[in-house]
């Protein structure tokens, strides 16, 4: 296989990394924003204690959030590293015989595998925060 054949191989899961990064991007900045929201509420409940059942109910939500966003982010990275690990065993394989063919499909699947789950909870995640999602004071 000559270089510039395997570099376009390469390519696509080259983008598939590309977008893996961006979604860790969304989700990270989900998860941030749920961590200030929290530490928001943490300082309500020491100001507003005639409030502390319904801040203890909104902290209670955003725990549940925060743990489906840290598992989308840890799929979301494993998938990252199984991706990577696509292209160079690609490269290896150009290089040192055809005897990587499975191991780079069981990489891919895998790696597919992480990504799906990884959507699966970021979805739990979105729907948990506009089920959870009240606009104007507390009540």
């Amino acid at each position: 296989m000559d270089i510039a054949h395997l570099i376009q191989s390469a390519l696509a899961p080259v983008f598939l990394l590309s977008g893996v990064g961006v979604t860790l991007g969304v989700m990270t900045g989900r998860l941030a924003r749920a961590v200030d929201r929290a530490r928001h509420l943490e300082d309500l409940l020491t100001r507003h204690p005639a409030d502390t059942r319904q801040i203890h109910d909104d902290l209670g939500v955003l725990v549940r959030r925060t743990r489906y966003l840290n598992a989308a982010i840890t799929m979301c990275g494993c998938s990252a590293v199984l991706i990577a690990l696509v292209v160079i065993t690609l490269f290896a394989n150009a290089f040192f015989g055809s005897g990587f063919a499975g191991t780079i499909a069981m990489l891919f699947v895998a790696a597919m595998v992480f990504i799906t789950g990884a959507y699966i909870a970021f979805l739990i995640e979105v729907r948990m925060a506009t089920r959870n999602l009240r606009i104007g004071p507390l009540r």
